[in-house]
């Protein structure tokens, strides 16, 4: 792949624009950690604010409502995270993942990560968007992020992440990170219990679905 793409956000916020001055303040003083209103950051509240929305999740699981958690990213290798994850799993949590790269977490795994699906996608474009949704027993939450789930992001890095407020975009970038990905059956490839990535095969009466290409139709209307 030649080309990158990503999300970005324009938006007249106010909170959110007086977050990222605090970071940029931050960035150019002695680095301190400032207390934001809607904006979390790495390394002091992304790692937490991850593990607290998954612990949530698991929770509703657990009282018998909906629970469900879509993820799109490059890696996911940090430990804390992949526990968390499978522990909703064993609640009853539906957990759909979208990983480029690397995955530690095997999903599939009989009383440990049943609920859990990990697809990777390879195509044309370089995808580098990280998406995180936690449904949150109907007020989702949905956030554009930097950071992959990995050491190094969490801890070692400055990144952010930001929600998504309008209900429009929410449904749009769902659509746009998950809902083709999870339906596409032409670059699609699955993540087995067994560590080993499998071609996910199109039935021979099932209409090619591609992500990627779909993507290039609806933006060039």
């Amino acid at each position: 792949a030649r080309l990158y793409t990503d999300y970005g956000l324009l938006t007249d916020d106010r909170f959110i624009g007086d977050d990222v001055n605090k970071l940029f303040m931050q960035l150019t003083g002695l680095g301190r950690g400032i207390r934001l209103k809607r904006m979390l950051q790495s390394p002091f509240t992304l790692h937490s604010g991850m593990l607290e929305r998954i612990h949530r999740e698991a929770e509703h699981a657990r009282a018998g409502k909906k629970a469900l958690i879509r993820a799109k990213m490059n890696a996911l290798i940090e430990t804390k995270v992949i526990e968390a994850l499978y522990a909703a799993s064993q609640a009853g949590v539906q957990i759909e993942l979208v990983i480029r790269g690397i995955c530690c977490l095997k999903p599939g795994v009989p009383g440990l990560s049943e609920n859990i699906k990990v697809r990777s996608v390879m195509g044309r474009f370089l995808e580098h968007p990280r998406v995180f949704y936690f449904y949150n027993d109907g007020n989702d939450e949905l956030f554009l992020s930097s950071a992959d789930w990995m050491p190094r992001n969490f801890f070692a890095r400055m990144e952010t992440g930001f929600p998504i407020e309008s209900p429009d975009l929410k449904t749009r970038i769902l659509e746009e990170s998950f809902d083709l990905y999870m339906n596409d059956n032409t670059g699609a490839w699955e993540l087995q219990p067994d560590g080993c990535y499998m071609r996910v095969k199109r039935h021979p009466n099932a209409k090619p679905r591609n992500a990627q290409q779909a993507l290039i139709e609806r933006l060039a209307k």
